[in-house]
């Protein structure tokens, strides 16, 4: 698919989302938010791609704050595929029971990890609130116990509520995202294919790290 504003002659980063209900695409969006600027600054185009339709993708900019502009719908996961990204656990039983082995560990490798850093916190990791509940819970400047947890749980209240504006189509719920760093050659800077859930990253309690050499002093 071609996209507007995305051709060749400059960086550019393209992410592709999951299912725009999906813990990742959600999280990772809230990540960026705050570096667009920076990305701005350094040059850096940006696009990202999720399985959804376009009401979805109007209710997932107006909850994250992502830039409408910037995020495009695919209606099922050929792109993700000829991308070489994950489809996730195919047992042949149906999406539904992928997904939830998939959320114990089965077939996505690191999920388990990630939800127990959500409740135990992360000494290494940004903190997200600044409400004095986390604040008594751990102290202040990182991670405190039951923080992301909590991102974790605000994101799935706000997509259960409205399941089938997020998730039209249950068949790709699997299908897992990636990232791809572009030069202006179109040589690749940075790749990243998820190999599970919550795992849009390489650096979960950094996961904008690869972003540093690129966008350094554009803070």
């Amino acid at each position: 698919m071609g996209i507007r504003g995305m051709e060749t002659g400059q960086k550019r980063l393209v992410l592709m989302f999951s299912q725009l209900g999906d813990f990742d695409s959600l999280e990772y969006a809230q990540a960026l938010v705050p570096v667009l600027p920076a990305l701005d600054q350094a040059g850096i185009r940006l696009a990202a791609i999720g399985i959804g339709d376009e009401v979805g993708a109007d209710r997932f900019s107006l909850f994250t704050k992502f830039p409408r502009e910037c995020l495009h719908v695919q209606a099922n996961a050929d792109l993700h595929r000829a991308c070489g990204l994950y489809e996730g656990l195919q047992t042949g039983v149906g999406a539904w029971p992928d997904l939830l082995l998939m959320c114990a560990g089965l077939g996505s490798p690191g999920t388990l990890v990630e939800v127990f850093r959500g409740y135990r916190g992360d000494r290494s990791a940004s903190q997200r609130f600044k409400h004095p509940l986390f604040r008594l819970a751990g102290g202040e400047g990182f991670l405190r116990p039951f923080e992301l947890a909590t991102v974790r749980l605000n994101n799935m209240v706000e997509v259960l509520g409205r399941w089938r504006q997020y998730v039209p189509d249950d068949r790709w719920m699997c299908q897992r995202g990636g990232t791809f760093l572009l030069d202006a050659d179109n040589s690749c800077l940075y790749v990243h294919r998820d190999p599970g859930i919550l795992g849009f990253s390489e650096t979960m309690n950094q996961p904008l790290s690869y972003l540093d050499p690129f966008i350094a002093g554009c803070h």
